[in-house]
């Protein structure tokens, strides 16, 4: 299946999984020893692929963020400070404007699940391996931040190419093992889930939390060229039709890296300057990552629900801050925001491996879209940039 999408692979994961699930209710074999086998099978493959993910989130957040940060600050200038402010503004305005939606109708749209739905139950693995992590999360997003700064405002090189070195190696591992076997993992969790009895409660909850989630990413999208239309005073409605290619382009590829020679033309097409367009769509791709935000808030919450938490502005205030800062340098590649931010999902919000699946397999469901609102997003920011740009310009020559 590996010439085949990653959305495609996804499904068909679930499907297998659901299938293989089901089929000892159905033929009747549920008791049986080859039925029990199998499901124990796919469990002890998603219980050392959570074992391992564990193991890689703290060292995913250290090589990207570090990385991301010390490179920014190399390009540190005007343009670059008023980009910056724009991505993390809008990133955190959306997503604590995703949480005021999420707690006016996910309530009503989904109830807490009881027989711990959300937890493994009746299938354990055959063996299990402990692999702790270097160090912790949280250790991790302060060491990141440490070197990063550190690094941007140093004129050595020799640790920045050890990081890009790490940053490489755990690109490697999320390109070559881990986005690979996800399918894999979800098709194990969906197994499990459905031999067990609990995949309605599951499917509908997923159904509501993808509904809301396009939703919303729809309306981040207006809302974006809503506001390049108030900042140019012109009506930018009209732009969208040029970014159409960039949307489905990254409706395809899942990545927002991917699409940066579409989106580059997309933004000379609207009449962004040269000089902007390459400095901000390529930065946008990496910094600005609205529609994860989107899906990260909103999803947490519905996950949270069902479990039967719920979730307030209390708890969910600093991780919409701190995720913020994460999607500035979350990896600009299929299921890059989700794998960024497991580890304040986990620390945060306290959501165990089980939940850590579902947020997973949701997310990379709907990654198409979430990169496509994020890439279209980048060219509303590219046209306020280059707007904020001219009138600097003209108060420079006024003087």
């Amino acid at each position: 299946m590996k010439h085949l999408g990653l959305l495609t692979r996804l499904i068909a994961g679930i499907a297998i999984g659901t299938l293989i699930g089901l089929s000892g209710g159905f033929f009747g074999i549920a008791d049986s020893a080859a039925f029990v086998a199998v499901v124990r099978l796919f469990a002890t493959f998603t219980s050392l692929f959570s074992t391992f993910l564990a193991f890689m989130i703290p060292l995913i957040i250290l090589s990207f963020i570090t990385v991301g940060l010390a490179e920014l600050g190399k390009k540190a200038n005007r343009l670059f400070g008023i980009t910056l402010l724009l991505a993390y503004g809008t990133t955190v305005c959306s997503g604590f404007l995703t949480f005021l939606i999420g707690k006016a109708f996910l309530p009503g749209l989904i109830r807490p699940i009881t027989g711990d739905v959300l937890e493994a139950a009746g299938f354990s693995p055959f063996f299990s391996i402990e692999i702790p992590p270097v160090f912790g999360v949280m250790t991790a997003l302060v060491l990141a931040f440490v070197l990063g700064i550190g690094m941007a405002n140093i004129k050595g090189a020799s640790l920045l190419g050890v990081c890009r070195d790490l940053q490489s190696i755990v690109t490697a591992v999320l390109g070559k093992i881990i986005i690979p076997l996800i399918p894999v993992h979800i098709a194990g969790l969906f197994c499990n889930i459905a031999a067990e009895g609990r995949l309605f409660a599951t499917v509908k909850m997923f159904a509501s939390l993808y509904i809301v989630i396009l939703v919303l990413q729809f309306l981040y999208i207006l809302s974006q060229f809503g506001l390049a239309s108030l900042v140019c005073r012109k009506n930018h409605f009209k732009s969208l039709k040029n970014v159409a290619p960039a949307y489905f382009t990254a409706l395809g590829t899942q990545s927002s890296a991917s699409t940066i020679p579409v989106a580059l033309q997309s933004a000379y097409d609207n009449e962004v300057d040269q000089d902007v367009a390459d400095f901000c769509v390529p930065l946008c791709a990496t910094i600005n990552l609205n529609g994860d935000t989107i899906c990260l808030v909103l999803g947490a919450m519905g996950i949270m629900l069902a479990s039967g938490g719920v979730p307030t502005l209390a708890t969910f205030a600093p991780y919409i801050m701190m995720l913020g800062i994460t999607m500035v340098a979350a990896p600009g590649v299929p299921g890059g925001g989700v794998m960024a931010a497991l580890g304040l999902i986990s620390t945060m919000l306290g959501f165990t491996n089980p939940m850590q699946q579902l947020i997973i397999a949701l997310h990379f469901s709907q990654d198409s879209f979430g990169t496509a609102a994020n890439v279209t997003g980048d060219q509303a920011l590219a046209l306020i940039v280059n707007e904020l740009d001219h009138k600097n310009s003209a108060e420079e020559r006024a003087r």
